[in-house]
């Protein structure tokens, strides 16, 4: 069985490749909107693999597969065939509430959502 690639590689290349001007990133928080562990492992994972030089936003990722799984459906992919795509379509959810949120707020893009 092959090795799965690290993440963490696979998003410094993508970084290299792109230059974007920030990250956003989806942060796993509580349904109550505190942070877990899951979310404290989330920007550990981020920071070392990003380092200091790109900017990061995390955004809220509460109840984004339900939003995809949603949308995917009103598209016509019954739950099997979202399996393949749920993630992507989750990340363009959680892409689009950050900018929302930036808009609704007028806060720069680096900046964390306000709780």
């Amino acid at each position: 069985m092959p090795a799965r690639p690290d993440p963490g590689s696979r998003l410094a290349a993508l970084i290299a490749e792109y230059e974007p001007i920030e990250v956003v990133v989806g942060l796993p928080r509580t349904l109550a909107g505190g942070e877990s562990h899951a979310a404290a492992a989330v920007r550990a994972q981020v920071a070392a693999a990003l380092g200091p030089d790109v900017p990061i936003r995390f955004t809220d990722e509460r109840l984004s597969t339900v939003t995809a799984s949603r949308r995917l459906g009103a598209a016509g992919k019954n739950s099997r065939r979202q399996r393949a795509i749920i993630d992507q379509a989750a990340a363009v959810a959680i892409l689009e509430q950050a900018l929302a949120v930036e808009r609704r707020t007028g806060l720069p893009p680096t900046a964390d959502e306000p709780d």
